[in-house]
């Protein structure tokens, strides 16, 4: 997308009372967002907006330099995303009322090697038993290269990120406020792990934006449509994961449910998501079968193998079987050296060829 008419995305996702739906409408009917910003109140109103929130904007527009806004977020180290850029999630906008605009911390290109994206939420309340199946799990999806997607939130949410990062997989972490505040504060130490070392933090408010009741609900169904599935691994009836689940059903995504004692609050959540017709999960194996993904615990994350290139050879077949051909176009480095190391995973056993098509063991 030409810079020229980012800045006015960024404008309109600035105004609070502009979300996905409303921006939209403008769209479809303006034919580009610049040509929205500088509307004027009788087309606002013929659009379906309210006088109030027109008078509003008009007032927001007046104080308001989009280019200047620009320039404050490369100060504050923040990347932007709409949902015309190429590095925005596919899986996302694919989604009824995908965000306006992604506010990301941490590098962006991050996103191109995050290919399987699995969310795990869950109660802020957690027991021991939950920590423990969200640590299990979380840790096989993540030596089998997939990215966990959650909500920095107390419990569950935090258990998911730290085990992802621990066992050296991508993280995204989804907010419901601005992503320069961190919430909780407690949280501090590991969001900045994320930040620096092992994914992106994401939000679709801007800056300075702090959290409101509509913003967690808001916030879950990005967390759904960011991943393939959501794991609810423990949380009472009323808990926000069965919010992220219900979008994830809407959204055509798989939901996993991890059964508990049957005598606890934190096992209502799963409970009711069984009975709604979500699938059973005590594994991580569960759920890569149930998505058609092999089970391959040797697959690590971004940085669990020594060889960079036989990292890449494992990630590129976790998925398919791949001709030589087809390896040496997608690594984009010397056939001579690929032939090499698949050489030594065959000895090994990691891999096998048959008739020329490479598949894992």
């Amino acid at each position: 997308m030409e810079e020229s008419e980012k800045k006015y995305f960024l404008g309109f996702s600035a105004f609070p009372g502009i979300g996905p739906h409303r921006f939209k409408l403008l769209l479809d009917y303006f034919g580009s967002a610049e040509k929205a910003w500088n509307g004027d109140k009788d087309t606002f109103l013929s659009v379906g907006l309210s006088k109030k929130l027109v008078d509003q904007f008009v007032e927001f527009r007046r104080n308001f330099s989009p280019k200047d806004y620009q320039s404050e977020l490369i100060k504050k180290d923040i990347t932007t995303l709409t949902i015309h850029d190429k590095l925005y999630p596919k899986l996302l906008k694919e989604i009824h009322d995908p965000p306006i605009i992604l506010y990301i911390r941490g590098d962006v290109q991050r996103l191109t090697e995050m290919r399987v994206c699995i969310a795990v939420v869950g109660t802020r309340k957690m027991s021991t038993y939950g920590q423990t199946v969200t640590e299990k799990i979380t840790q096989g999806l993540s030596q089998n290269g997939c990215t966990i997607v959650s909500g920095l939130a107390y419990g569950i949410d935090t258990v998911a990120h730290k085990t992802a990062i621990e066992n050296s997989g991508w993280t995204i972490a989804v907010l419901g406020c601005g992503v320069d505040i961190i919430h909780p504060v407690t949280n501090t130490t590991l969001y900045w792990r994320i930040v620096k070392e092992s994914g992106v933090v994401v939000s679709e408010y801007p800056p300075g934006r702090y959290a409101e009741k509509g913003t967690f609900p808001a916030r879950n169904r990005i967390i759904s449509g960011l991943s393939l599935a959501v794991v609810v691994t423990e949380g009472a009836e009323n808990s926000g994961s069965l919010i992220t689940a219900g979008f994830a059903a809407e959204q055509g995504r798989e939901v996993f449910a991890v059964p508990g004692p049957i005598n606890t609050i934190n096992s209502q959540g799963p409970l009711k998501l069984m009975k709604d017709g979500a699938y059973v999960t005590t594994s991580a194996e569960d759920i890569l079968t149930q998505l058609r993904i092999s089970f391959h615990p040797q697959v690590m994350g971004k940085k669990g193998s020594e060889d960079a290139v036989e990292q890449k050879i494992l990630e590129l077949l976790s998925y398919e079987q791949l001709l030589f051909d087809t390896l040496v176009q997608r690594m984009g480095i010397p056939a001579s050296k690929i032939a090499e190391v698949l050489t030594r995973m065959e000895l090994n056993g990691a891999v096998k060829n048959e008739n020329g098509v490479y598949q894992l063991t």
